[in-house]
């Protein structure tokens, strides 16, 4: 079995904690349109994807401080799950995009990561900028 990746919109860094540790209310339905999907590491390919969206160099983009910053973890836990921030310029970007400039930030024929992309192009889109971008990883 794999990792799980859940990618959900929030106000700030703490209610994308409380909504981690609850995983959304347990059981009731979630209010932030969470998208899921096995396998697409958020520091191993959203550094790529802004990258191509927005001009900046991948390592530029990683030396923001909300690059996947770690906001859950206290000290030797390392089961998970883990909740980590995603840019705002990520999410602006996103937002702005054409489903054809989003195909262009897959760098690759997948259209598994394409489809991904667009979800997550709509979950940024519904965000708009009162609301951040997060990644809840579990086991």
């Amino acid at each position: 079995m794999g990792n799980l990746y859940d990618y959900y919109a929030a106000t700030d860094d703490a209610q994308a904690i409380a909504l981690s540790e609850n995983e959304y209310g347990a059981g009731t339905a979630d209010p932030f349109g969470t998208i899921g999907l096995k396998g697409v590491m958020p520091h191993e390919i959203l550094g790529t994807v802004e990258s191509r969206l927005t001009g900046v160099p991948e390592e530029q983009v990683e030396a923001d401080p909300r690059f996947c910053e770690l906001l859950n973890v206290d000290g030797d836990d390392q089961d998970g799950p883990w909740l980590v921030s995603l840019t705002d310029t990520l999410r602006d970007a996103l937002a702005e995009a054409t489903p054809e400039r989003l195909e262009d930030g897959v760098g690759q024929d997948s259209e598994l990561m394409a489809d991904f992309l667009q979800r997550l192009a709509e979950l940024a889109r519904d965000a708009g900028p009162q609301r951040r971008l997060y990644c809840r990883m579990s086991l």
